[in-house]
């Protein structure tokens, strides 16, 4: 009987198969390194979550209510507080699921959508704080003129930029990142789904994506620094003219909240994504989006209210009504 090579070719191809088969979902190992800390890390997302909400949609909810924060600065700050209670709400039940489980899996379709919204919200917000940096420029430079110059309509378009921006920067990224193929591992070293991972995981060529994905990345972050530069260039000009002591003062105290999100939210971009290629480990990249996706989102709403007099007075009147409603 002649011998035949066709099962162990069948065998062969059958474990090739196997080998490149598409990956259907993925598994976040997350915080799995450190087992003995689970709950108290539980505890401290879970309340990190809740003073975000609380403290952004409180935000949101103060301008919308208090007449005197009608003003186009607090119209760009309830955006960017919406933002941030938005991507927090992306990220954060997900550590808090994979803290308590240990080990997490999301379907392929819900690790895309996850890095879409996620990419849409971080996006916007980059491109929203040069949007404020220019607002704060136009009320220092130009005070007599600001009313006009920044109408209901401007503002509006100058939103829709950001998110248009936003939206544009998270289809590239996400068809760039989900067109590579997934055949090996599934396991991703982290707490949601990110680019610099899930890079990692992939069986394709992905020199060309991040070649792409990296270009535009840094396109936009140094583009928005140097609006930002720039602005606050033209405003120490300005702020330079202004001839009593007091007056500088208290001018430029209007920028420094939002200086000082600016500082805490590009710092982190930089290091996290211009700095990919250095030899940063996933353990510093968790740190560092822990960062920026836990810490700076409940820390903008004090920045902007703790040092802000009118938010202040606004949310001083609030509790007020409250008390006079339940007295009633």
């Amino acid at each position: 009987m002649p011998f035949s090579p066709l099962p162990n070719q069948a065998i062969v191809e059958s474990m090739a198969e196997q080998n490149h088969s598409t990956v259907t979902e993925f598994v976040l190992i997350g915080f799995t390194d450190h087992p003995n800390l689970g709950v108290i890390l539980f505890l401290i997302f879970l309340s990190f979550y809740l003073i975000t909400l609380l403290g952004n949609m409180g935000m949101v909810l103060l301008i919308r209510l208090d007449f005197h924060l009608h003003t186009p600065m607090y119209f760009f700050l309830s955006h960017l507080s919406l933002l941030d209670a938005c991507y927090s709400s992306i990220i954060i039940p997900q550590i808090l699921v994979t803290l308590i489980i240990g080990r997490t899996s999301v379907s392929y379709n819900s690790c895309a959508t996850q890095f879409f919204f996620f990419t849409v919200c971080a996006g916007t917000e980059c491109f929203l704080l040069s949007v404020m940096a220019y607002d704060r420029y136009v009320a220092i430079s130009s005070p007599l003129l600001y009313s006009s110059a920044m109408t209901l309509g401007t503002r509006w378009g100058l939103v829709a930029g950001a998110y248009g921006g936003g939206l544009s920067g998270a289809i590239l990224r996400t068809v760039c990142t989900f067109t590579l193929s997934f055949c090996g591992p599934n396991q991703i070293n982290f707490f949601f789904c990110d680019l610099p991972p899930l890079l990692e995981l992939s069986c394709s060529d992905t020199t060309t994506t991040q070649i792409l994905i990296l270009f535009f990345g840094n396109f936009v972050i140094l583009a928005n620094a140097v609006v930002i530069l720039v602005s606050y260039l033209f405003i120490i000009r300005a702020i330079l003219h202004i001839k009593s002591v007091g007056g500088r003062a208290k001018t430029f105290s209007t920028c420094a909240s939002h200086l000082t999100a600016v500082m805490l939210f590009f710092g982190t971009l930089t290091f996290m994504y211009m700095c990919s290629n250095s030899n940063k480990s996933l353990e510093e990249d968790k740190v560092v989006s822990v960062f920026y996706t836990v810490v700076i989102p409940m820390l903008n709403p004090f920045i902007y209210s703790l040092r802000n007099k009118e938010v202040k007075a606004a949310f001083k009147k609030v509790i007020n009504r409250l008390r006079v409603t339940q007295e009633m």
